[in-house]
């Protein structure tokens, strides 16, 4: 390893001596609150989410019961991906802040009980970051090979047939350079080259600013996109089924030589190696794919305990809902990776809200709030909650004049971006714009939110978020729900049932997801007691499992 420690810095962290040395895989089936900081708690006036507006808000984090909260990009950037587009790694917006808010909040989070987490984006940087204002100058500086440079065919076009995630050629032409450049996202988020390991060192010194100022972990944005084939070979057509919206043509190809790389595991056990100098330090990949390749991924990026220690994919961040979809997914992850430790999500910051999303078919939206939450958390693996979830928050519906994502704009109306999951959080139904703000909100507050608030359903023990707030208590004091194993039980229609052992505590977990009452039969011998006061209606009596629709039940065995 050839990164440096920054001078002052020791090979230990400054958090390092008050971590729990008894758990230091405290990341192995925590609670994780994702926080998009542009919507959470605004506080002085312009609209937009800070640092100091989380410090405000963090009581009701800590006060759900979860482990630890992943910001959202809040550094410096010009914000056409609204902080996806690093210009500088080590500096705060000042939309957000300053770097001594950051560290309040640290201090605030860690007094609290809450681990912080926040993004890297290693993949690529903004076009405004030094680096690359340097890499396009010409093509012999010390820099000139820090991106993804190629030359046009001859009649002029790029490369390649690679299409970029956002819309249209993932190649921009550079008039300076006479050469085309790789974007996997928007034109001004050129990628970086980590073939090159001046690149990795550089990044790597980056994370390792971030773990001196007490992080105590990162979730690696787009971690599958970080390398590229370097013979540029052209990506063959895609005809199963993709995530990517139909309106975009992303979705048409087999990206087999633009992201999903071998050469990435090398990478990400110089990640490891990084992280190991900090005890309890963690990593949780985002791995932009679905489906049998998605699986694959997360098993080679978190087998071994040499790369990351957990990956999410996009197969429950999709429209399919069914009892079987859920169980295939897991089951699949758990045939795949016997050894390491998925974290699975229903909502975040780039898809629909999981309530509208999985609305369909008569279902009731607090019902199915409740009942998700459930299953979510009764899962083997992390867990990640997107603010608002916990107040069953349905997707924003809004005018085409009120849309700022670059994605949405370029696709409606066929697909109306990512907007929609990212409205500001209401706390006072009472107050303007919810209480998000006295500005005006860099997104509409939805009318249809206001009910929904954090103080209308604070003292409402059968609201989405007393809901939330039993669950994540019971989670807490239930071993087999932490880091049990999980064995599905034979069920039909739309019953998923399982048991979670750990250390000679067994659970049965059952849940309906259809809309109508159904019965279970438990195995034989196998003999549970339901628990009660979590909300739920389902009953056990003779081995029997009875469940309304949307219900579930937990029992001891």
């Amino acid at each position: 390893m050839t990164f440096t420690i920054a001078p002052g810095a020791s090979a230990q962290s400054p958090q390092a001596d008050q971590q729990d040395q008894k758990d230091l895989e405290w990341w192995r089936g925590a609670v994780i609150y994702q926080i998009y900081p542009r919507s959470f708690q605004d506080t002085d006036g312009d609209g937009i989410g800070d640092l100091k507006g989380i410090v405000r808000r963090l009581d009701h984090v800590a006060a759900l019961g979860v482990d630890a909260i992943w910001l959202s990009p809040f550094f410096t950037s010009p914000m056409k991906d609204f902080g996806y587009d690093i210009s500088d790694y080590r500096g705060v917006d000042p939309i957000f802040g300053t770097l001594d808010d950051f560290d309040a909040l640290v201090e605030k989070a860690h007094a609290l009980g809450l681990r912080i987490i926040i993004d890297q984006v290693l993949s690529h940087t903004s076009d405004q970051h030094p680096w690359f204002a340097q890499s396009r100058a010409d093509r012999t500086n010390a820099k000139a090979d820090w991106y993804v440079w190629a030359d046009p065919e001859a009649d002029g076009t790029p490369p390649n047939n690679w299409l970029a995630v956002f819309g249209g050629s993932a190649w921009e032409w550079d008039s300076r350079r006479r050469q085309y450049y790789l974007h996997n996202f928007l034109t001004s988020q050129p990628d970086l080259n980590l073939h090159n390991r001046a690149v990795q060192d550089a990044l790597l010194n980056e994370v390792r600013f971030w773990l001196d100022r007490g992080v105590d972990g990162f979730r690696l944005d787009a971690c599958n996109f970080y390398f590229h084939d370097p013979m540029l070979r052209n990506n063959p057509p895609f005809t199963g089924e993709s995530e990517v919206p139909r309106a975009n043509p992303y979705g048409f190809q087999d990206h087999v030589f633009d992201k999903n790389r071998p050469e990435n595991l090398d990478f990400l056990r110089r990640v490891r190696a990084l992280m190991a100098l900090y005890p309890g330090a963690m990593t949780v990949g985002e791995i932009g794919e679905s489906g049998e390749r998605a699986l694959a991924l997360m098993a080679a990026y978190t087998c071994g305990g040499d790369k990351l220690n957990m990956c999410y994919s996009f197969d429950f961040l999709a429209p399919p809902f069914s009892a079987g979809h859920f169980r295939r997914i897991v089951e699949r992850f758990e045939a795949a990776a016997a050894d390491s430790w998925p974290c699975w999500a229903f909502s975040n910051h780039d898809v629909t809200r999981h309530v509208s999303r999985w609305r369909g078919e008569g279902r009731d939206p607090v019902r199915l709030a409740r009942v998700m939450a459930a299953l979510l958390l009764a899962l083997r693996g992390s867990v990640s909650l997107y603010e608002g979830e916990e107040l069953g928050l349905p997707e924003a519906d809004l005018a085409f004049e009120d849309l700022v994502d670059p994605y949405g704009v370029r696709f409606w109306p066929d697909f109306k971006g990512r907007d929609g999951c990212r409205t500001p959080m209401v706390w006072d139904a009472a107050a303007p714009h919810g209480g998000f703000t006295t500005g005006r909100p860099w997104l509409p507050v939805p009318a249809d939110h206001l009910p929904l608030a954090v103080d209308r359903q604070s003292h409402d023990a059968g609201s989405v978020l007393a809901q939330y707030r039993r669950l994540l208590a019971f989670r807490r004091h239930h071993p087999a729900l932490v880091k049990g194993s999980i064995r599905f039980l034979d069920s039909a229609g739309e019953i998923i049932a399982f048991r979670r052992d750990f250390g000679g505590e067994g659970l049965v977990c059952a849940f309906n997801l259809g809309t109508e009452p159904a019965t279970l039969e438990l195995p034989e011998g196998l003999a549970a007691e339901p628990i009660a006061d979590l909300g739920f209606s389902g009953t056990i009596r003779d081995a029997c499992v009875r469940l309304e629709g949307l219900d579930a039940v937990f029992a001891r065995l």
